[in-house]
């Protein structure tokens, strides 16, 4: 079915904080700036349906939460542009304002959200307003409440990333969700507060040296022996997702730990699955056994730099990890070669990994490039699962679209269960599956 025709935006409303603050300029961190930063987090929850849902006490029940919440999160509310000398960019905050859609669908019930979607933009209409530049004067946050034909409820979410990360964009939504339930009675109530504190993230005088130095690893560029990016744009691709159990992902660390080398520690149900995506992708390419590949992952930096973050930090406060290989390598070593790297990958990420890393982004403009990457991103561990908006925890936690990076998703009622969705090309798809559902090479 044809998202565009099955849901109908009723309703567009501008939010506003509910007690505004004198206008200011906000500068974003170094982190905050990066180039490949400038898109919008879009997440989609889905509520079951239940004969006490109110829709028009819900609707004003968002409304009034957000406004509330405004209040201490306003950056959201104003709007992102970059500084005239390019050298970063800034939040110009003048109260406004962030979207609130309500919408409906006569063709979708919450069971359509139990299998993967059927082409990478299927749901797109479940957030409506899409921001293609976050720099075009759109406003950073938006919300969409559609309901379903069967009473269920889809609330599409989109950040602009520049101002946070998963896990501060997390935390305003369980915060969101808890006024709206009136579980908070105040948004003062906030703990911890919001903390806005972005020259944390900004380089060092004492890293001034690192500009001579070589970029990190996940901004080097490697060979394209293959017309890499062709794999993905010659042919459609094709959403997946595949949820790994309990005894899943104890039977990938028991492959793993089998033929681990000495001396090396034990891996974590996270380096083994993300291992096991990772060669999976790379072996149903059939790239050339040469193809420098990477895998780009994100790891939360708030208590790996000096001194620690304060809690209540909701700026991009993450790095990218990156284990790096060929696709021959990838192919003929095992599991555990690949949970190494990945393990190793993490182990580097420390202060002054950090502190180098802001220090390329500003001099530099250092970015990822797309040549033999695949990103991994974790949502899994950020606690949307929690996000109750008085309509009990979401059934379904996933992006509004699917695409060429990996999500891992937690899985309703399973604490223990990781769900992986992965867009691949079309004639990668059957091998890609085959291999990912096998646990056992």
């Amino acid at each position: 079915m044809a998202a565009s025709s099955s849901v109908q935006v009723k309703h567009v409303h501008v939010i506003t904080p509910a007690d505004p603050p004198p206008p200011c300029l906000l500068p974003l961190s170094a982190i905050d700036s990066q180039l490949f930063l400038r898109f919008t987090i879009e997440y989609l929850l889905i509520y079951t349906p239940s004969s006490a849902l109110d829709r028009s006490t819900i609707s004003s029940s968002f409304r009034a939460a957000l406004s509330q919440l405004l209040v201490f999160y306003f950056p959201l509310s104003g709007r992102v542009r970059e500084r005239p000398d390019a050298s970063g960019l800034d939040v110009v905050s003048r109260s406004q304002g962030v979207l609130f859609l309500e919408a409906v669908s006569d063709c979708y019930s919450a069971a359509d959200f139990d299998r993967p979607p059927r082409s990478v933009a299927e749901w797109r209409r479940f957030l409506a307003f899409s921001v293609e530049d976050v720099l075009d004067g759109s406003p950073p946050l938006v919300v969409q409440l559609t309901w379903l034909k069967d009473g269920a409820a889809a609330v599409g979410v989109g950040f602009n990333h520049c101002i946070c990360d998963g896990i501060g964009s997390a935390e305003f939504l369980n915060s969101f969700a808890d006024l709206a339930a009136g579980r908070l009675r105040a948004a003062s109530e906030l703990k911890p507060a919001p903390v806005w504190d972005r020259h944390l993230l900004n380089p060092q005088p004492q890293f001034c040296h690192r500009r001579s130095s070589s970029p990190p690893p996940e901004f080097q560029r490697v060979p394209d022996r293959c017309r890499f990016m062709s794999r993905f744009t010659d042919e459609p691709l094709v959403p997946t997702a595949v949820t790994f159990g309990k005894t899943h992902l104890t039977r990938l660390k028991s492959l793993a730990h089998s033929t681990r080398r000495p001396g090396v520690a034990a891996f974590t149900a996270f380096e083994v699955l993300a291992a096991h995506i990772w060669r999976s992708w790379a072996r149903s390419l059939k790239l050339p056994s040469n193809q420098t590949l990477k895998l780009l992952f994100s790891i939360n930096v708030r208590k790996r730099i000096k001194p620690n973050l304060p809690a209540g930090y909701y700026g991009n406060a993450f790095v990218l990890g990156c284990a790096q290989a060929t696709a021959g390598e990838l192919a003929e070593k095992k599991l555990d070669h690949a949970a190494s790297l990945v393990k190793k990958a993490k182990e580097r990420v420390g202060d002054e990994h950090v502190r180098h890393v802001a220090e390329s982004v500003r001099e530099s403009r250092a970015c990822p490039d797309s040549v033999g990457v695949l990103v991994l991103s974790q949502w899994s561990r950020l606690g949307l699962e929690k996000v109750d908006f008085g309509m009990g925890r979401p059934v379904h936690v996933g992006p509004v679209c699917s695409d060429r990076y990996c999500i891992l998703l937690p899985v309703y009622n399973q604490t223990d269960a990781v769900k992986t969705m992965l867009a691949v090309p079309t004639s990668a798809v059957d091998k890609y599956e085959s291999l990912v559902r096998n646990v056992a090479t």
